[in-house]
């Protein structure tokens, strides 16, 4: 495991053994949702910030193209990834690239249909977005 998976790792970990705390990771997705007004919001934030193919192929049912940390920032813009840097503790590119890696399968797993639900405008409920995380974490600690 290299020092990316590492530090990966402990942003999907929940603190403490028998905490109800949200791994780190979570929290900084649900307050991306949040700030964006939710998955409606977040898609339409990231495909005005250029990266409308992308998103379409993460909410689509064939492969998810990737994205750059680079690209997520200039869609989120540098104050957004900024605060989701300072909420994890670490530098606005590190907190970039874990984005890159993590929200086009926040977006493929909360669509599974193939579009944005009916309540994508409402943030998603602790125990969904806590379901997307673990879900998300399979997927790329595996």
């Amino acid at each position: 495991m290299g020092l990316f998976d590492a530090a990966l790792g402990s942003l999907f970990a929940t603190p403490g053994a028998a905490s109800t705390a949200q791994p780190p990771i979570a929290q900084a997705l649900e307050s991306l949702l949040q700030q964006h007004g939710g998955l409606g919001g977040l898609v339409t934030q990231l495909s005005q910030g250029g990266l409308a193919n992308e998103v379409g192929s993460w909410i689509g049912n064939g492969p998810n193209q990737g994205v750059s940390g680079p690209q997520i920032a200039q869609a989120l813009g540098s104050g957004t990834v900024g605060r989701i840097a300072q909420q994890l503790g670490v530098n606005p590119q590190e907190a970039g690239a874990l984005l890159a890696q993590v929200v086009p399968h926040l977006v493929d797993h909360m669509t599974p249909g193939g579009q944005v639900p009916a309540n994508g405008a409402a943030a998603p409920p602790s125990d969904v977005l806590a379901n997307a995380v673990s879900a998300i974490a399979r997927r790329l600690l595996a």
